[in-house]
């Protein structure tokens, strides 16, 4: 595999509502953020993002998923990995207008691993 051919493994906690879209897309898309969100955060394990879905997703809309996919390595290396508070909590900030071309450089299906009710 060439590097432009790598990929990474990536994970994002989502709630019902986004899933629907997600699913509606084929399992091939994130939904175009809302106006109070202009970043889209995907995050580097699946520990961190099973945290936000348990702690935030399933008390915000009653239930909580965990996804995971896989992002070309050549569109993700131009975003630097952020802190989030600890240093387990790894993410990346893509700007809500990028969305559309991280979109292009996801690599197969978007995954749910996880469900908390």
């Amino acid at each position: 595999m060439s590097a432009s051919e790598a990929t990474l493994t990536l994970w994002r906690p989502v709630g019902p509502k986004e899933l629907e879209l997600i699913q509606q897309s084929g399992m091939r898309r994130f939904p175009p953020r809302l106006p109070d969100q202009p970043i889209f955060y995907p995050v580097l394990t699946e520990e961190y993002a099973a945290k936000i879905a348990r702690e935030w997703n399933v008390p915000a809309s009653g239930s909580g998923f965990v996804t995971r996919f896989q992002i070309k390595r050549s569109f993700i290396d131009r975003y630097d990995v952020q802190k989030a508070g600890g240093r387990s909590y790894l993410e990346y900030w893509i700007p809500a207008e990028e969305l559309d071309a991280f979109n292009a450089a996801i690599v197969g299906p978007i995954e749910v691993v996880r469900r908390f009710p």
